[in-house]
């Protein structure tokens, strides 16, 4: 009885130890790597979420529900075929919690200031989309202003043209048609002389192309003094409270549902340069865990 019992505990170990094997064998054989768990950190404002989610779509990571547009957020994700965690952050945030994440999408403003290269670094970059042409704006009724005439020919020159394209090479790009020399030939800049234009700006790149635009307003004894702002409200809140004359950090749609929900004024002037959206990789180091199936 006793070697029967042991016999049979024999065998049923020797199945067991099988099972774990075919199971461990299994599990080895992977035609592509998996992205089940992976997350990725993308903007919580409303554009520029829909936008991320937008390249995303592109690069055949999710699919948005038909008509979601450029007002999308992960609620209209269709199809989510990686199992993607997604994480919502502040757009100025992203690049530090890149190296938390697997992969974050970042605003070229936000990935320059932090030390990255979007032409180089990104592991994707969006097309430059006219609609997000970053603009100077001004409040309603100082449109046509002296200031802000000055403010947009200096802005709308071949100088700030070159500069962003010699500066960023394809991490920002001059959306500015047949760029001037700087000066708007219907302005008097005799009255203007001894004046003080003041700009809300983000640090990378706007307040280091205003100050190209600095020096074209010199010219004509025009100061131009640029606040710096590391946020997405204050700089057109100030322009709302006429406590700076434009701002220059944003694209229109962002601007748009800006007035929307918080009841400002605000109107874009000029369209200056496209800063592409892109991908970087924060654990990862390739989106083929996003990418392959």
């Amino acid at each position: 009885m006793k070697k029967t019992i042991a016999l049979l505990l024999a065998l049923v170990l020797t199945l067991g130890l099988f099972a774990a094997c075919s199971k461990t064998n299994d599990a080895t054989k992977t035609d592509a790597p998996s992205a089940d768990g992976l997350q990725i950190a993308i903007p919580n404002d409303t554009t520029n979420e829909a936008r991320a989610l937008i390249l995303l779509e592109n690069l055949g990571v999710i699919k948005l529900k038909e008509g979601a547009g450029v007002t999308a957020t992960i609620l209209d994700i269709e199809e989510n075929p990686f199992n993607v965690d997604f994480k919502e952050v502040e757009a100025a945030q992203l690049p530090g919690v890149l190296q938390d994440v697997d992969y974050a999408v970042i605003n070229s403003n936000f990935a320059l200031a932090a030390g990255l290269v979007p032409a180089t670094d990104a592991l994707s970059l969006e097309g430059a989309y006219s609609a997000y042409g970053n603009i100077v704006a001004v409040k309603e009724g100082n449109e046509d202003t002296a200031k802000t005439r000055a403010l947009v020919a200096a802005l709308e020159s071949k100088a700030v043209a070159d500069f962003i394209n010699d500066k960023y090479s394809g991490s920002v790009i001059s959306v500015v048609e047949n760029p001037g020399d700087g000066f708007d030939p219907d302005l008097n800049y005799d009255e203007l002389a001894g004046e003080t234009i003041k700009v809300g700006a983000s640090p990378a790149p706007h307040a280091e192309i205003l100050a190209v635009a600095k020096d074209i307003l010199a010219e004509k004894n025009i100061t131009l003094e640029v606040v710096e702002f590391t946020d997405y409200v204050q700089p057109n809140t100030a322009v709302e409270a006429g406590e700076i004359d434009a701002n220059y950090f944003q694209h229109n749609p962002y601007l748009v549902d800006f007035n929307a929900n918080n009841g400002t004024h605000i109107n874009a002037v000029s369209y200056i340069h496209v800063e592409p959206l892109g991908i970087y990789g924060g654990k990862q180091t390739s989106l083929d865990p996003v990418t392959a199936k």
